[in-house]
């Protein structure tokens, strides 16, 4: 009786001549040194072409012990197998990756039907092939709708727990494994940007007692009228600026504009600015940071394109389509929305457990400069480029980044500006 083989990880290696005696030392190490890891069964190499453009291939096959170990693997061992051919060969070899699995096909239930319910192909096993829905049929429960509902949220093995360990502490990772085909154990990348994102301003932006206040006990009527006595003054000053007092008057005039561009002076003429101005004076500017707020989300998503066209132009000769780009920016800006709601949340939590203000601010600093560090992190995963290749293109990517920034935060205080100034956030031009 034969033992059943695991799972195989492939690496198919191209090597200009030039470095083949050098390759061949490297794999060799490589090689002794996979032998030594737990879930590693076996690893054998061979050429499979030499001499055609002066690039030899090289095919190494490593046995894994099982599917977990295999996965494990993926995501510590074998994930810096291009990144280290790099730094040994720069750009004279390469190397394309690949896990070959087991079938393992179960008999459906003789009661069950052979096609699948939802696009009529004829079922193999207990998923259909085609669509990938469930080949039992039963009725939906509450119960059912539920899990459906918060399953990726509550199971512990669900997409969404695999996806954010990847995310936090193995940059580029998931950038890496999306464009190699390791898709379905992780979360759609621009679904896990909306969800992150949604999280982050829902958690940034969301007060209770003012979001949800007919859920707390209002305040003594003795305390609200002291406030408000307090906020008024001793004067019974209204809400409203006051129209005589030449300090909270608002005169805009038009050499002050001139030379604004035409699509400006045209949207934003003296009245509409003075018609902000009262505005923001007589709600000291919840209305317009409201709708600042509401626009910084799509600013954001403007910059996603806008850093992937300046990462195309770092890596021309990397022959990687924009949309892969798009990927790794997507990502990173996942992972951005993901620490900040960390930061968000253990800064209130130490607050509330009475904890230094100092041991807080150590911790949210030393996050803050694990974000730069990260995106340097995932270039060389991604791009498997040498340090000093890399280290140039970082800081371009970085001036790139705050050009960026600027540019769509310029462009969402505008539109703040021009919604207020039609009367649009509530301003009455």
């Amino acid at each position: 009786m034969t033992e059943r083989a695991g799972p195989v990880h492939e690496s198919t290696f191209f090597v200009h001549h030039e470095v083949t005696a050098e390759f061949q030392a490297w794999l060799e190490q490589f090689v002794a040194a996979s032998l030594q890891h737990d879930g590693i069964t076996s690893a054998h190499h061979w050429n499979v072409t030499s001499g055609q453009d002066g690039v030899t291939t090289t095919i190494l096959q490593i046995g894994c012990r099982d599917n977990s170990a295999l996965d494990e693997l993926l995501d510590t061992y074998f994930a810096d197998i291009e990144i280290n051919l790099a730094d040994a060969f720069g750009e004279k070899a390469s190397v394309h990756e690949r896990a070959l699995r087991e079938d393992d096909s179960r008999e459906i239930n003789a009661v069950g039907n052979p096609d699948c319910l939802n696009c009529g192909a004829r079922l193999s096993g207990q998923y259909c092939g085609t669509c990938g829905q469930r080949s039992v049929s039963r009725l939906i429960s509450i119960w059912q709708l539920l899990a459906e509902a918060f399953g990726d949220l509550f199971e512990l093995d669900s997409r969404l727990w695999r996806t954010l360990r990847p995310l936090l502490i193995r940059p580029g990772q998931l950038t890496r494994d999306y464009l190699l085909g390791r898709r379905a154990r992780y979360m759609p990348p621009f679904r896990m940007y909306l969800v992150l994102s949604l999280i982050f301003f829902v958690v940034a932006f969301f007060d209770p007692r003012g979001d949800l206040g007919l859920l707390f006990e209002p305040a003594p009527l003795d305390a609200v009228s002291e406030e408000v006595g307090a906020s008024l003054g001793d004067d019974d000053k209204t809400l409203q600026p006051d129209a005589t007092d030449p300090e909270a008057q608002c005169d805009i005039e038009s050499d002050s504009i001139a030379d604004w561009p035409d699509w400006f002076k045209r949207r934003l003429t003296p009245a509409r600015l003075e018609a902000v101005c009262n505005s923001v004076l007589a709600d000291e500017g919840a209305t317009f940071i409201d709708l600042l707020v509401d626009n910084v989300p799509v600013a954001l998503i403007v910059l996603l394109p806008l850093m992937a066209l300046v990462l195309k132009i770092l890596y021309p000769l990397s022959r990687r389509y924009f949309v892969e780009h798009l990927l790794f920016v997507v990502h990173f800006h996942a992972f951005f929305f993901l620490i900040l709601t960390l930061q968000i949340l253990f800064s209130r939590t130490m607050a509330l457990l009475g904890v230094p203000e100092a041991v807080s601010v150590l911790v949210i600093v030393a996050a803050s400069l694990y974000i730069p560090v990260y995106l340097y992190m995932a270039m060389r995963r991604v791009y498997a480029q040498r340090r000093i290749f890399t280290i140039i293109k970082y800081l371009a990517l970085m001036v790139a980044y705050w050009l960026g920034v600027s540019l769509t935060m310029f462009g969402a205080i505008t539109f703040a500006l021009l919604a207020v100034s039609t009367g649009t956030g509530g301003a009455q031009p």
